[in-house]
Protein backbone atom coordinates (compact mmCIF):
# COMPACT_ATOMS: atom_id res chain seq x y z
CA UNK A 1 0.00 0.00 0.00
CA UNK A 2 1.33 3.20 -0.82
CA UNK A 3 2.45 5.32 2.26
CA UNK A 4 0.00 8.01 3.15
CA UNK A 5 1.27 11.39 5.26
CA UNK A 6 -0.96 13.48 7.66
CA UNK A 7 -1.88 16.63 5.55
CA UNK A 8 -1.52 18.50 8.57
CA UNK A 9 2.13 17.98 10.25
CA UNK A 10 3.57 15.56 7.79
CA UNK A 11 3.74 12.49 9.72
CA UNK A 12 3.88 9.10 8.15
CA UNK A 13 0.05 7.65 9.23
CA UNK A 14 -0.20 4.61 10.99
CA UNK A 15 -3.13 2.71 12.83
CA UNK A 16 -1.36 0.13 15.20
CA UNK A 17 0.38 2.46 17.87
CA UNK A 18 -1.27 4.96 19.86
CA UNK A 19 1.50 5.79 21.23
CA UNK A 20 3.66 6.81 18.69
CA UNK A 21 3.98 9.86 16.01
CA UNK A 22 1.11 9.21 12.61
CA UNK A 23 -1.36 7.29 14.52
CA UNK A 24 -4.87 7.27 13.29
CA UNK A 25 -7.39 4.79 13.92
CA UNK A 26 -8.38 2.51 11.06
CA UNK A 27 -12.57 4.31 10.76
CA UNK A 28 -10.98 7.59 10.56
CA UNK A 29 -8.30 6.52 7.75
CA UNK A 30 -11.16 4.63 5.78
CA UNK A 31 -13.49 8.04 5.79
CA UNK A 32 -10.57 10.44 5.37
CA UNK A 33 -9.39 8.67 2.03
CA UNK A 34 -13.16 9.05 0.66
CA UNK A 35 -12.13 12.84 1.49
CA UNK A 36 -9.39 13.43 0.50
CA UNK A 37 -8.08 14.75 3.92
CA UNK A 38 -6.22 12.34 5.52
CA UNK A 39 -5.20 13.84 9.19
CA UNK A 40 -3.55 12.04 12.09
CA UNK A 41 -5.34 11.59 15.31
CA UNK A 42 -2.95 14.17 17.23
CA UNK A 43 -3.46 16.43 13.99
CA UNK A 44 -7.34 15.82 14.29
CA UNK A 45 -7.92 16.69 18.02
CA UNK A 46 -5.74 19.83 17.20
CA UNK A 47 -7.81 21.30 15.14
CA UNK A 48 -11.41 20.31 16.55
CA UNK A 49 -10.28 20.06 20.07
CA UNK A 50 -7.75 22.40 20.43
CA UNK A 51 -5.85 19.21 22.68
CA UNK A 52 -1.97 18.06 21.57
CA UNK A 53 0.37 15.40 22.95
CA UNK A 54 3.44 16.15 22.73
CA UNK A 55 5.89 14.63 19.94
CA UNK A 56 9.96 14.36 20.84
CA UNK A 57 12.29 15.25 17.90
CA UNK A 58 15.60 15.36 19.07
CA UNK A 59 18.21 17.81 18.37
CA UNK A 60 19.81 16.11 15.87
CA UNK A 61 17.08 15.51 13.75
CA UNK A 62 16.71 19.72 13.65
CA UNK A 63 20.50 19.88 12.76
CA UNK A 64 20.18 16.75 10.52
CA UNK A 65 17.32 19.08 8.73
CA UNK A 66 19.24 22.18 8.88
CA UNK A 67 21.90 20.69 6.92
CA UNK A 68 19.72 19.47 4.27
CA UNK A 69 18.78 23.34 3.84
CA UNK A 70 22.73 23.84 3.62
CA UNK A 71 23.63 21.54 1.26
CA UNK A 72 20.34 22.71 -1.31
CA UNK A 73 20.53 25.42 -3.57
CA UNK A 74 17.19 26.96 -2.48
CA UNK A 75 16.24 30.43 -0.49
CA UNK A 76 15.83 30.49 3.26
CA UNK A 77 12.35 32.13 4.35
CA UNK A 78 13.22 32.49 8.41
CA UNK A 79 10.37 33.69 10.63
CA UNK A 80 10.96 36.16 13.38
CA UNK A 81 8.47 36.54 15.84
CA UNK A 82 8.92 40.56 16.19
CA UNK A 83 7.77 40.32 20.09
CA UNK A 84 10.59 37.65 20.67
CA UNK A 85 12.98 38.34 18.14
CA UNK A 86 15.98 36.94 20.70
CA UNK A 87 13.80 33.75 21.79
CA UNK A 88 13.18 33.38 17.75
CA UNK A 89 16.49 33.38 16.74
CA UNK A 90 17.94 29.45 15.64
CA UNK A 91 21.59 29.60 16.61
CA UNK A 92 23.98 29.60 13.92
CA UNK A 93 21.73 29.55 11.14
CA UNK A 94 24.21 31.70 8.97
CA UNK A 95 26.62 28.64 8.98
CA UNK A 96 23.87 26.54 8.17
CA UNK A 97 22.48 28.13 5.54
CA UNK A 98 25.66 28.07 4.16
CA UNK A 99 25.52 31.07 1.62
CA UNK A 100 21.81 30.17 0.26
CA UNK A 101 19.52 34.00 0.19
CA UNK A 102 17.74 34.53 3.31
CA UNK A 103 14.50 36.26 3.57
CA UNK A 104 13.48 37.49 7.18
CA UNK A 105 10.04 37.56 7.95
CA UNK A 106 9.16 39.58 10.96
CA UNK A 107 6.06 38.10 11.70
CA UNK A 108 3.10 39.59 14.72
CA UNK A 109 3.59 43.09 13.83
CA UNK A 110 -0.27 43.88 14.83
CA UNK A 111 1.36 43.02 18.39
CA UNK A 112 3.71 46.60 18.40
CA UNK A 113 1.80 49.29 19.29
CA UNK A 114 0.30 51.04 15.93
CA UNK A 115 2.38 53.88 16.60
CA UNK A 116 6.01 52.26 15.60
CA UNK A 117 6.46 53.01 11.92
CA UNK A 118 7.00 49.98 9.78
CA UNK A 119 10.19 51.45 8.34
CA UNK A 120 11.67 51.70 11.60
CA UNK A 121 10.75 47.84 12.87
CA UNK A 122 12.45 46.78 9.93
CA UNK A 123 15.87 48.70 10.34
CA UNK A 124 15.68 47.59 13.73
CA UNK A 125 15.44 43.98 12.66
CA UNK A 126 18.02 44.12 9.80
CA UNK A 127 20.27 45.69 12.56
CA UNK A 128 19.72 42.48 14.79
CA UNK A 129 20.11 40.56 11.99
CA UNK A 130 23.39 41.68 11.60
CA UNK A 131 24.50 41.44 15.08
CA UNK A 132 23.70 37.55 14.96
CA UNK A 133 25.65 37.06 12.15
CA UNK A 134 22.72 37.10 9.49
CA UNK A 135 22.80 39.34 6.15
CA UNK A 136 18.78 38.68 4.56
CA UNK A 137 18.72 39.78 0.98
CA UNK A 138 15.29 41.57 2.79
CA UNK A 139 13.21 41.82 5.62
CA UNK A 140 9.42 41.66 5.46
CA UNK A 141 6.75 42.61 8.22
CA UNK A 142 3.66 40.39 8.52
CA UNK A 143 0.99 39.31 10.81
CA UNK A 144 -0.29 35.51 9.98
CA UNK A 145 -2.66 35.26 11.90
CA UNK A 146 -4.10 38.70 10.49
CA UNK A 147 -3.06 38.09 7.22
CA UNK A 148 -1.22 41.27 6.59
CA UNK A 149 1.10 42.03 4.05
CA UNK A 150 0.76 38.33 2.41
CA UNK A 151 0.47 39.46 -1.06
CA UNK A 152 3.65 41.30 -0.74
CA UNK A 153 5.66 38.24 1.14
CA UNK A 154 4.62 35.99 -1.91
CA UNK A 155 5.85 38.37 -4.96
CA UNK A 156 9.01 38.76 -2.48
CA UNK A 157 9.76 35.24 -2.47
CA UNK A 158 8.85 34.72 -6.22
CA UNK A 159 11.04 37.37 -6.63
CA UNK A 160 14.17 36.05 -4.50
CA UNK A 161 13.58 32.28 -5.29
CA UNK A 162 14.83 32.38 -9.19
CA UNK A 163 12.91 28.94 -9.49
CA UNK A 164 14.98 27.21 -6.73
CA UNK A 165 12.91 25.12 -3.64
CA UNK A 166 11.82 27.59 -0.68
CA UNK A 167 12.54 26.70 3.12
CA UNK A 168 10.42 27.98 5.19
CA UNK A 169 12.46 27.68 8.87
CA UNK A 170 12.11 29.36 12.37
CA UNK A 171 11.75 27.66 16.09
CA UNK A 172 8.84 26.59 17.29
CA UNK A 173 6.17 29.28 18.34
CA UNK A 174 6.58 32.13 16.12
CA UNK A 175 3.35 30.93 13.67
CA UNK A 176 5.44 29.24 10.50
CA UNK A 177 2.60 26.82 9.95
CA UNK A 178 0.05 29.97 10.33
CA UNK A 179 1.95 32.00 7.95
CA UNK A 180 2.59 28.97 5.51
CA UNK A 181 -1.92 28.31 5.65
CA UNK A 182 -2.17 32.31 5.12
CA UNK A 183 -0.01 32.42 2.00
CA UNK A 184 -1.67 28.53 0.57
CA UNK A 185 -5.01 30.21 1.02
CA UNK A 186 -3.96 33.14 -0.82
CA UNK A 187 -2.78 31.17 -3.47
CA UNK A 188 -5.50 28.35 -3.98
CA UNK A 189 -8.42 29.53 -1.67
CA UNK A 190 -7.57 26.50 0.50
CA UNK A 191 -7.84 27.36 4.54
CA UNK A 192 -5.97 25.80 7.30
CA UNK A 193 -4.45 22.88 4.93
CA UNK A 194 -1.62 22.83 7.92
CA UNK A 195 -2.19 22.07 11.85
CA UNK A 196 -1.42 25.49 13.14
CA UNK A 197 -1.89 26.28 17.48
CA UNK A 198 -0.22 28.24 20.00
CA UNK A 199 1.67 24.79 21.01
CA UNK A 200 5.58 24.60 20.30
CA UNK A 201 6.29 21.62 18.05
CA UNK A 202 3.14 20.98 15.73
CA UNK A 203 4.66 20.24 12.47
CA UNK A 204 6.87 16.90 12.90
CA UNK A 205 8.31 16.52 9.47
CA UNK A 206 8.88 19.26 6.77
CA UNK A 207 5.77 19.19 4.48
CA UNK A 208 6.32 19.70 0.22
CA UNK A 209 4.08 22.04 -0.68
CA UNK A 210 4.27 22.32 -4.72
CA UNK A 211 5.18 25.35 -6.13
CA UNK A 212 3.71 25.75 -10.00
CA UNK A 213 7.35 25.64 -11.88
CA UNK A 214 7.53 22.02 -10.19
CA UNK A 215 9.95 23.43 -7.46
CA UNK A 216 8.20 22.72 -3.84
CA UNK A 217 7.75 25.09 -0.95
CA UNK A 218 9.18 23.04 2.36
CA UNK A 219 7.40 23.70 5.74
CA UNK A 220 10.04 22.29 8.52
CA UNK A 221 9.60 21.40 12.19
CA UNK A 222 10.19 24.44 14.73
CA UNK A 223 13.49 24.28 15.86
CA UNK A 224 13.40 24.32 20.23
CA UNK A 225 14.72 27.04 21.31
CA UNK A 226 16.01 25.98 24.71
CA UNK A 227 15.92 29.54 26.44
CA UNK A 228 12.10 29.92 25.09
CA UNK A 229 9.66 30.99 28.39
CA UNK A 230 7.09 28.59 26.51
CA UNK A 231 8.95 25.46 27.46
CA UNK A 232 7.97 26.36 31.04
CA UNK A 233 4.67 26.91 31.03
CA UNK A 234 1.15 24.85 30.69
CA UNK A 235 -0.73 24.65 27.53
CA UNK A 236 -3.35 26.95 30.16
CA UNK A 237 -1.19 30.12 30.48
CA UNK A 238 1.34 30.04 26.88
CA UNK A 239 -1.77 32.78 26.26
CA UNK A 240 0.55 35.20 28.78
CA UNK A 241 3.31 34.89 26.25
CA UNK A 242 1.52 34.82 23.43
CA UNK A 243 -0.28 38.16 22.89
CA UNK A 244 -3.07 37.85 19.70
CA UNK A 245 -4.10 42.09 20.67
CA UNK A 246 -1.50 44.94 20.07
CA UNK A 247 -0.01 45.36 23.15
CA UNK A 248 -1.01 48.65 25.36
CA UNK A 249 2.43 50.17 26.87
CA UNK A 250 2.26 50.52 30.78
CA UNK A 251 4.71 53.07 32.09
CA UNK A 252 5.69 53.17 36.06
CA UNK A 253 7.46 55.97 37.80
CA UNK A 254 9.70 54.72 40.21
CA UNK A 255 11.95 55.19 42.89
CA UNK A 256 15.39 53.73 43.26
CA UNK A 257 14.90 50.44 45.95
CA UNK A 258 11.23 49.66 44.10
CA UNK A 259 10.50 46.72 42.28
CA UNK A 260 8.42 45.25 39.87
CA UNK A 261 7.18 42.03 39.51
CA UNK A 262 5.95 40.78 36.31
CA UNK A 263 3.00 37.79 37.57
CA UNK A 264 5.42 35.05 38.93
CA UNK A 265 7.64 35.25 35.53
CA UNK A 266 9.93 37.72 36.35
CA UNK A 267 10.95 40.60 38.46
CA UNK A 268 12.40 44.13 37.47
CA UNK A 269 14.33 45.96 40.56
CA UNK A 270 15.39 49.60 40.36
CA UNK A 271 18.26 49.67 42.13
CA UNK A 272 20.09 52.71 41.46
CA UNK A 273 19.36 56.48 39.50
CA UNK A 274 17.14 59.13 39.41
CA UNK A 275 13.26 58.94 39.50
CA UNK A 276 12.09 57.71 35.93
CA UNK A 277 9.46 56.23 34.20
CA UNK A 278 9.70 52.83 33.34
CA UNK A 279 7.26 51.30 30.07
CA UNK A 280 6.20 47.57 30.35
CA UNK A 281 5.58 46.21 26.90
CA UNK A 282 4.02 43.03 28.03
CA UNK A 283 0.62 40.58 26.71
CA UNK A 284 -1.94 43.27 27.98
CA UNK A 285 -3.73 40.67 30.93
CA UNK A 286 -0.10 39.97 32.51
CA UNK A 287 -0.61 41.14 36.23
CA UNK A 288 2.36 43.86 36.79
CA UNK A 289 2.72 44.45 40.89
CA UNK A 290 5.03 47.55 42.15
CA UNK A 291 6.71 46.76 45.73
CA UNK A 292 9.81 47.98 47.81
CA UNK A 293 12.73 46.36 46.60
CA UNK A 294 13.56 45.36 50.61
CA UNK A 295 11.00 42.98 50.98
CA UNK A 296 11.02 41.81 47.07
CA UNK A 297 12.58 38.43 48.06
CA UNK A 298 10.21 37.53 50.74
CA UNK A 299 7.27 38.83 49.02
CA UNK A 300 7.81 36.69 45.97
CA UNK A 301 8.36 33.77 48.65
CA UNK A 302 4.78 34.42 50.17
CA UNK A 303 2.79 35.14 46.84
CA UNK A 304 4.10 33.24 43.96
CA UNK A 305 1.61 31.10 42.61
CA UNK A 306 -1.41 33.07 44.50
CA UNK A 307 -1.00 36.63 43.76
CA UNK A 308 1.56 36.14 41.22
CA UNK A 309 -0.03 34.29 39.07
CA UNK A 310 1.29 32.87 36.34
CA UNK A 311 2.83 30.52 37.40
CA UNK A 312 -0.21 28.78 39.52
CA UNK A 313 0.45 26.87 42.50
CA UNK A 314 0.02 23.55 41.02
CA UNK A 315 2.91 24.86 38.22
CA UNK A 316 5.14 26.25 41.16
CA UNK A 317 6.56 22.64 42.25
CA UNK A 318 8.52 22.43 38.62
CA UNK A 319 9.09 26.17 37.75
CA UNK A 320 12.54 27.44 37.96
CA UNK A 321 13.77 29.55 40.24
CA UNK A 322 14.50 33.12 38.82
CA UNK A 323 18.03 33.97 38.06
CA UNK A 324 19.46 37.63 38.92
CA UNK A 325 21.21 39.75 36.03
CA UNK A 326 22.62 43.33 36.93
CA UNK A 327 23.00 45.78 34.21
CA UNK A 328 24.07 49.68 34.11
CA UNK A 329 21.97 51.30 31.78
CA UNK A 330 23.41 54.22 30.29
CA UNK A 331 21.50 55.09 27.04
CA UNK A 332 17.57 54.19 26.46
CA UNK A 333 17.56 50.64 25.99
CA UNK A 334 15.01 47.70 26.33
CA UNK A 335 16.09 45.27 28.96
CA UNK A 336 14.10 41.65 27.54
CA UNK A 337 12.60 38.94 29.26
CA UNK A 338 12.76 36.57 26.82
CA UNK A 339 9.40 35.25 25.05
CA UNK A 340 7.63 37.49 27.74
CA UNK A 341 8.07 40.98 27.11
CA UNK A 342 10.43 43.79 27.82
CA UNK A 343 11.04 46.77 30.19
CA UNK A 344 11.85 50.17 28.52
CA UNK A 345 14.65 52.17 30.49
CA UNK A 346 15.18 55.21 29.44
CA UNK A 347 17.69 57.01 31.67
CA UNK A 348 21.01 56.22 33.31
CA UNK A 349 19.88 53.33 35.97
CA UNK A 350 21.47 50.36 37.62
CA UNK A 351 18.79 47.61 37.36
CA UNK A 352 18.49 43.91 38.44
CA UNK A 353 16.06 42.04 35.98
CA UNK A 354 15.03 38.16 37.04
CA UNK A 355 13.95 35.60 35.08
CA UNK A 356 13.44 32.02 35.22
CA UNK A 357 16.74 29.29 35.02
CA UNK A 358 17.32 29.14 31.60
CA UNK A 359 15.57 31.57 30.49
CA UNK A 360 17.56 34.72 28.73
CA UNK A 361 17.64 38.46 29.65
CA UNK A 362 19.11 40.72 27.10
CA UNK A 363 19.80 43.90 26.55
CA UNK A 364 18.92 46.09 23.20
CA UNK A 365 18.39 49.27 21.52
CA UNK A 366 14.68 49.93 22.08
CA UNK A 367 12.29 48.88 19.37
CA UNK A 368 10.03 52.08 20.18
Amino acid sequence: MEELFCIGCGAAIQTTDKEEVGYTPQSALDKGLETGQVYCQRCFRLRHYNEISDVNISDDDFIKLLHEVGESDALVVNVIDIFDFNGSVIPGLSRFVSGNDVLMVGNKKDILPKSVKDSKVTQWLTERAHEVGLRPVDVVLTSAQNKQAIKDLIDKIESYRKGRNVYVVGVTNVGKSTLINAIIQEITGDKDVITTSRFPGTTLDKIEIPLDDGSYMFDTPGIIHRHQMAHYLTAKNLKYISPKKEIKPKTYQLNPEQTLFLAGLGRFDFMEGERQGFTAFFENTLDLHRTKLAGADDFYQKHAGSLLVPPSSKEMADFPELVRHEFMIKEKTDVVFSGLGWIRVNEKAKIAAWAPKGVDVVLRKAII
